[in-house]
Parts: C-alpha cells; sequence; structure tokens
C-alpha cells in the first residue's frame, strides 16, 4: 500500500506518488487482496472505510461475499469534541450494520468510547495490544529516546543529546522511524563522541527499551505501551497538534503515575531532574492503574470467534 502520512494541519499527504493515483493506488491493492484471498474476516483499523474512504469498494466486495468485517480502534483517538463531530457522518453511522465486531485496543476505564466519543455501538474493550520484550540485560546510564514513524520528532532528540551533555557518564540510543527526518539527530550524534547511537527505520522499540535505564518519547500507542511493558515510566513528550491523541493519552498515564510529560520547548534541565527519579514501574502498578497489556490475545481471540462463525455459516 503506498503510505499517507499526515502533515503538521493534519491533512493526509502521499510519499511515493500524487494525491489521486495514491488514493487510487491504495483502493485497488485493498480490492485485489480481497479478491484473491476471500478472507474470513476484515480488520479494519481506525477508519471504518479507509482514511478517506479509499477501502469501501474492497470491503462491500468482501461482505457480499460473506466476510465478516471488524472495526480496531486505538484507546484515545483524539478530542472528544472532535471524534463526536467524526461520528456524526455516514461512515460511523454505517457501523452496527456492516461490522460484526468493535474492538478498542484499551479500557474503558481509561476512555470510554461510546460515552466519551457517541461511538454507535458498544465495543469490546480487549486492553492493549504490545509484545512483551525478550529479557535483556538494564544498563542503567543508557538513556532510550523514541518518536515513532513520523518525521516530528525533533523535539524528542534534541532533548535527548541535551540531556546527555549535562550527564557525561550517560550514553544514549535513540530510535527513529520510518519516515523520520535524520538530519538533525545524526548531527547531534557526531556532536557526542560516540555516546549516542541512532537506529533509523524502527518500528518496534520494545527491545532497546528492555535494555535501557529510562526513556524519553513522544506518547504515541505502540512506543508508549511498549515502554510500560518493559518497565518504564516514560518522560513523554506528546505531540499536541493537529491531533490531540497523543497529549491526552500522555495526561492520562501521568495522572495514574505511569509518566511524567513535558513539553517540547521544556528545559534540558527539567529532563535531567525527571530522569534523575527513579523511572522504574513498580510490580503491581499497572493493575492497579487498570491497564492491562494483553491485549494482543483478546483481540486475537475475539477475530478467530468471528472467524468461526463465519467458515461454519
Amino acid at each position: 500500500m503506498p503510505p499517507l502520512l499526515k502533515d503538521g494541519q493534519g491533512r493526509y499527504r502521499p510519499t511515493e506518488m500524487s494525491f489521486a493515483d495514491s488514493v487510487a493506488r491504495r483502493a485497488a491493492v485493498f480490492i485485489e487482496t480481497v479478491d484473491r484471498v476471500r478472507p474470513h474476516v476484515v480488520v479494519v483499523d481506525r477508519h471504518p472505510f479507509g482514511a478517506l474512504g479509499e477501502l469501501r469498494e474492497g470491503l462491500e466486495m468482501a461482505a457480499r461475499r460473506g466476510s465478516a468485517l471488524v472495526l480496531g480502534l486505538r484507546d484515545i483517538l483524539d478530542d472528544p469534541s472532535v471524534v463526536a463531530d467524526e461520528m456524526q457522518g455516514p461512515d460511523w453511522g454505517a457501523v452496527p450494520d456492516f461490522f460484526a465486531e468493535v474492538l478498542v485496543y484499551g479500557a474503558p476505564g481509561f476512555c470510554d468510547h461510546k460515552e466519551n466519543y457517541g461511538l454507535p455501538v458498544r465495543p469490546t474493550y480487549c486492553g492493549w495490544v504490545v509484545d512483551a520484550p525478550a529479557p535483556r540485560a538494564r544498563d542503567p546510564l543508557l538513556l532510550a529516546a523514541a518518536a515513532g514513524g513520523g518525521g516530528d520528532g525533533e523535539a524528542v532528540f534534541r532533548l535527548a543529546a541535551q540531556a546527555l551533555r549535562r550527564r557525561p557518564w550517560w550514553h544514549g540510543e535513540v530510535a527513529t522511524g520510518p519516515y523520520a527526518h535524520t538530519a538533525a539527530v545524526r548531527r547531534y550524534a557526531r556532536s557526542m563522541n560516540g555516546r549516542l547511537k541512532v537506529h533509523t527505520g524502527f518500528s518496534e522499540c520494545g527491545a532497546l527499551f528492555a535494555r535501557a535505564g529510562a526513556v524519553v518519547q513522544m506518547a504515541g500507542y505502540n512506543s508508549t505501551f511498549e515502554a510500560l511493558r518493559a518497565g518504564h515510566r516514560s518522560v513523554l513528550v506528546p505531540r499536541r497538534h493537529p491531533r490531540r491523541e497523543q497529549a491526552i493519552r500522555a495526561e492520562r498515564l501521568a495522572t495514574l503515575g505511569l509518566a511524567d510529560v513535558i513539553e517540547r520547548d521544556a528545559s534540558p534541565e527539567h529532563l535531567v531532574r525527571l530522569l534523575d527519579r527513579p523511572r522504574a514501574i513498580r510490580p503491581g502498578m499497572l493493575a492497579r492503574a487498570g491497564i492491562d497489556l494483553h491485549g494482543a490475545e483478546r483481540a486475537a481471540a475475539r477475530i478467530r470467534l468471528v472467524a468461526i462463525r463465519v467458515s461454519a455459516a
């Protein structure tokens, strides 16, 4: 699928071809896949018919041929007023009749999608979907920094480099996503005399976090809960525009005592003070906060039940 990335104004933009060609290609690839695979179940992420409606024809084809459709939603989508307006549209109005199951990869105590957003069905809350990292030896002097898959993580990398300059006995590793702009972080690394290592094209950070003594990162879904799974109370530097998903997630985790939050223009001294505190999640904290990180197993079980019903029909 040719990717569509959001720019600073929240608009989707292609990376490889014109906008119209990219949307048409995404639709064509999906239709061809549905026709070739003949799936029992199709799991759709976030937008019922695709970010720009490009999945509609393929999903309608799948439904006509007997496929069951499952919609998966993250723990936080955006500011409630923004999502509530979105859910007044026809795509969301079709969800009760079109989708056999709606899964939320979170918990209602963290965000109730029906109450907060006006989701037109009662979803199944699965818990958070995150892989368990393989056991690794901790390095208490290793600072890990991550900023998700996009290109707006420069503030996180800058803050991490500034913190390392103030703590010369530390060293750092930076994970940049597949669409990140790496020129700035490479400049930071060159100035650190080998104390800052850059990993490019990262899509999973669990192994890095398992080795680290502390984590500073944005507040995207995947890396935030990878860090929690690895036992870290991260310092979060959330994106606040164009969507407030990360800011809301960060603030709720901070309220639960599971993270600290700083702004992108925070002083490096502020970050260092936080990093000097104990950064480990104590045993039992996640359970007491209602954070269940075994959502993959529950979501897979629900999808399997849907598939069994389809195959038996």
